[in-house]
């Protein structure tokens, strides 16, 4: 039987992926644990095969956080991370491990246009716009290090997550596919990742199959931001007109400096890993359906530091 730790016990995606895993209770033990306070330096890691540590603090407004607060990021997302996998490592001694770090596609940065489409390849150097992305990309960098045959540090730079009780942005485009009658239909690509096929990632690469390396999940095809909205609205029979005639109103505000242009092109914006880069995964419109079934009600939070 494997043992997993997973960091962050009340962290949407450790949520997830403990709920995933007790489908192979059989062959697999998970625990969960808070590293809020001290207390987890306590804990024995030498009995666990593998670490999975999503404990962090998630993206802002990153215009309107204190100089105080962007420290933090730094403590937790970059500090607390490297002391994790140096404790797992020195705890588990020569036996084989898997510290696995939740990363983000951030680390490239978060510009986006809708003007261009902005494909990120294997070659393609991380360049982070703000605290929040050098934060973890700092952690990643900071951990890299203690890689050796027995200790594997496996990185995850996943795009936009969404799923049952999803946070982030798909609550929001949510909250338009119910509301709005009518939506643009601007032709754009995004790279996004279900989180079911994120669980499957993940378990595969506890299982063997993906050791020491740098991956960017994704599901098997981009998605355009209007296509998901109205697959919303269908699953809840309400039917959303998509139109295109006023696309040229959509680019124009796209220039406007400020959160009006940033928030265009942020919804409409292109941003994809290359095509290599794919899990097996459904199509969007069984996503959308098992994101929206009638027992995953949406509760819309703020992703906090577990």
């Amino acid at each position: 039987m494997k043992r997993i730790l997973i960091t962050g016990k009340n962290s949407y995606i450790g949520t997830s992926f403990d709920t995933f895993m007790k489908q192979y209770q059989d062959d697999y033990s998970v625990d969960t644990i808070s590293v809020r306070d001290d207390e987890w330096k306590k804990q024995d890691f030498s009995m666990y095969d593998a670490i999975y540590h999503v404990a962090g603090i998630a993206h802002a407004d990153v215009g309107k956080v204190s100089e105080e607060q962007q420290q933090l990021y730094y403590k937790v997302n970059r500090d607390l991370t490297y002391e994790v996998a140096k404790k797992y490592k020195e705890d588990r001694k020569d036996n084989f491990s898997q510290f696995i770090y939740m990363s983000s596609i951030i680390v490239y940065g978060d510009n986006v246009s809708i003007r261009k489409k902005r494909v990120i390849t294997k070659d393609t150097k991380p360049n982070p716009s703000n605290f929040y992305g050098d934060s973890k990309l700092q952690a990643e960098l900071k951990i890299q290090p203690l890689e050796n045959d027995n200790f594997q540090v496996c990185i995850i730079r996943p795009p936009m997550i969404y799923g049952p009780k999803s946070k982030g942005n798909y609550p929001q485009l949510r909250r338009l596919a119910l509301k709005l009658p009518v939506f643009p239909d601007i032709p754009n690509e995004r790279s996004m990742l279900f989180v079911g096929n994120l669980m499957i990632f993940i378990k595969e690469m506890i299982d063997g199959k993906l050791l020491t390396d740098i991956y960017c999940p994704q599901n098997n095809e981009y998605v355009r931001t209007s296509y998901m909205v109205k697959e919303i609205a269908n699953v809840h029979e309400k039917y959303v007109k998509l139109f295109s005639f006023m696309n040229w109103s959509i680019y124009l505000i796209s220039y406007v400096p400020g959160k009006i242009g940033k928030l265009t092109n942020k919804a409409f914006g292109n941003l994809v890993y290359e095509k290599t880069w794919t899990v097996s995964s459904d199509g969007l419109k069984e996503t959308i359906k098992k994101t929206e079934g009638k027992d995953n009600e949406q509760k819309n939070t703020n992703i906090s530091k577990s």
